[in-house]
């Protein structure tokens, strides 16, 4: 049976503002129960950015037991393999080119693509970051899944946590 904080998968996108400049968001999906639990938008988020995001993720929502990512040099960088050893993170690196082993991740990001990157013209970091935030909400809290019994992600994973079968009617 799926858990949540077994496996978080851990990814990048890049798109543009209005004005042509690039920025970046960092993803994070819980892919036991499916829930996006980060999406971090800047124009630069190296392994220091990535801890913080973590360490943030992680006081309210708990550790997972390791990350499936690629090889990208802020996931690769000593100081973000470090802090994830000292946390007791396994890290799961995909090999080079082969996007599908990190197939959950790449699911959700095809997703808040064509939903979000590629259905405004952006003006700002802070509009991304507001659009970003209220989908990720819709898509955990109101989406149903198949994979989930057509639950949205958070229902399954309170069910989960409350120890009831996901697929009961609670009583």
């Amino acid at each position: 049976m799926p858990a949540a904080n077994a496996v978080w998968a851990v990814d990048f996108m890049s798109a543009p503002l209005y004005g042509g400049r690039r920025f970046r968001t960092l993803n994070i999906l819980d892919e036991g129960v499916r829930e996006g639990v980060a999406i971090e938008v800047d124009t630069s988020l190296p392994a220091e950015r990535v801890i913080r995001v973590l360490e943030q993720v992680v006081e309210w929502r708990g550790r997972p037991q390791a990350l499936r990512l690629d090889n990208g040099p802020e996931l690769i960088a000593e100081r973000f393999m470090a802090w994830c050893a000292e946390h007791g993170i396994e890290l799961r690196y995909i090999q080079p080119g082969k996007p599908a082993q990190n197939g959950f991740i790449e699911r959700f990001n095809r997703t808040y693509r064509t939903e979000v990157l590629n259905a405004y013209v952006f003006e700002s970091l802070d509009q991304v970051r507001e659009i970003s935030a209220e989908w990720v909400l819709t898509y955990n809290e109101e989406r149903p899944h198949d994979t989930l019994g057509g639950m949205p992600p958070a229902v399954y994973r309170d069910r989960l946590e409350t120890r009831f079968s996901p697929f009961e009617v609670s009583p």
